[in-house]
């Protein structure tokens, strides 16, 4: 088993399957999930990196720009070329930010740096074995981290932006406030990695901003943003962001933590074994594998308390605390019953063709909703798990492209996201979780 490894960030999965069928300070239930997963683990036996993987890893490496930072790279042709980027100005009095070209760059997504892309292809590189402290590509992760750091300190405090580049292929399909999401999944898994004092500082303020982001901008039902093509995988994203934070001992509010629980408990009709489709683009392959994956990581993060609060609900002579504790383990119970009935819906549907394919081709979303299956399915292990891997293994290995990177065919196609994605799927055995919550 390996430790601290990023929990899986994308899987594809195509016929081979079917052939092989607080801000304000914690309260002291949160100081309970601060301190409680010091120790990380591998829920299966990791496998040897083999060649796809490396070529992946070679191609993400040769297109690192000088700044740290990635670029969306080439997108299908299918796309009919290029966005333009933008930046923002500060905020009008209503505190909505106007768009304006920026001076003197490329007009190409492809062209430039931009943190959403940026993060995803550092996982990547995390995933596979690197560190900004150590592993083959120790450095591109590090100067990835400077990139990502040095946009947030330059964000607003207030708004749940992190970067003044809009425009990118993944803030239009999944939605604007992506880049943050993914900004808190890259700084929780470098946290206590950095190269020195210094730059770890800077990493914790610059996490400890984000957080207060995410946090500060919660609407009471648990959502955050609701546009975007497909924001039901935005919203997975940020749930999960969140939950990694707290079992990493980061400070996250057990308010926020419950809003976005609730809402993804929410999504799940027993009566249907289905999940509603709000946010998805009218493709049950999002919207099933978005609300299982937020529930997976609520679930995880859960373990690491309930023992804890469980003391604090029979022994404590403090009543009020017990009431909470006892409110909390409820609360739990009921997330554990809709995950379980989530999981069992989604395995009934892996041998659906139609459900299988999403849209109908591999996009970026594709990948997102595959890997969000992904994440539960190493958690739980078994025979369903082995035939998803192995699956996967001969499908992308089938599809990769001749200089080592992935592209897809509808919405995201960047080269980047697709081959960071990839290789995600590709180590996905390589995805840890707390000790605690075992």
């Amino acid at each position: 088993m390996d430790t601290r490894d990023l929990i899986p960030f994308a899987t594809l999965v195509l016929a081979g399957f079917l052939a092989i069928t607080s801000p304000g300070g914690p309260g002291p239930n949160e100081r309970i999930a601060q301190a409680a997963s010091s120790r990380w683990t591998t829920s299966v036996q990791k496998k040897p990196l083999d060649s796809t993987v490396k070529k992946g890893l070679v191609w993400l490496v040769s297109h690192q720009h000088e700044n740290g930072g990635w670029a969306q790279g080439d997108e299908s042709p299918n796309m009919g070329g290029s966005g333009k980027l933008s930046e923002t100005t500060d905020p009008d009095r209503t505190g909505r930010y106007s768009p304006r070209r920026i001076p003197g760059a490329p007009n190409q997504l492809s062209e430039t740096p931009n943190v959403g892309d940026t993060c995803t292809a550092a996982m990547a590189l995390i995933r596979a074995g690197s560190m900004p402290d150590r592993g083959p590509y120790a450095d591109s992760v590090a100067r990835a981290v400077d990139f990502v750091v040095g946009q947030i300190e330059a964000s607003d405090p207030n708004s749940l932006y992190v970067t003044s580049i809009r425009g990118t292929r993944i803030q239009m399909k999944l939605g604007p406030y992506v880049d943050t999401f993914l900004t808190s999944l890259l700084l929780t898994e470098v946290k206590g990695h950095m190269p020195d004092s210094k730059r770890e500082q800077r990493l914790r303020r610059a996490l400890n901003k984000v957080l207060s982001k995410i946090e500060k901008n919660q609407k009471q039902n648990g959502t955050w943003d609701n546009t975007g093509w497909a924001p039901v995988l935005s919203q997975s994203l940020a749930t999960k962001s969140l939950n990694r934070a707290r079992q990493s001992g980061a400070k996250v509010s057990d308010e926020a933590l419950a809003k976005a629980e609730r809402y993804a408990s929410g999504q799940y009709d027993r009566a249907s074994g289905k999940f509603k489709g709000e946010g998805a683009a009218g493709v049950e392959l999002y919207s099933s594998g978005a609300n299982l994956g937020a529930l997976q990581e609520s679930v995880t993060t859960n373990k690491t308390r309930e023992k804890d609060l469980r003391q604090i609900a029979e022994t404590s002579k403090d009543m009020k605390a017990r009431v909470e504790a006892r409110k909390e383990l409820a609360r739990f119970r009921d997330a554990e019953e809709a995950h379980g009935a989530a999981m069992n819906s989604v395995l009934k549907r892996l041998n659906d063709d139609q459900f299988i394919r999403g849209f109908g081709s591999n996009g970026g979303e594709e990948f997102l909703s595959y890997m969000n299956i992904s994440e539960s399915l190493v958690v739980k292990g078994g025979r369903e798990w082995e035939k998803w891997d192995q699956a996967m293994r001969n499908n992308l290995g089938r599809i990769q492209n001749q200089d080592g990177s992935w592209t897809g065919h509808h919405c995201i196609t960047g080269r980047t996201f697709c081959t960071a994605a990839a290789v995600l799927v590709l180590t996905a055995d390589r995805a840890s979780s707390p000790l605690a919550s075992r």
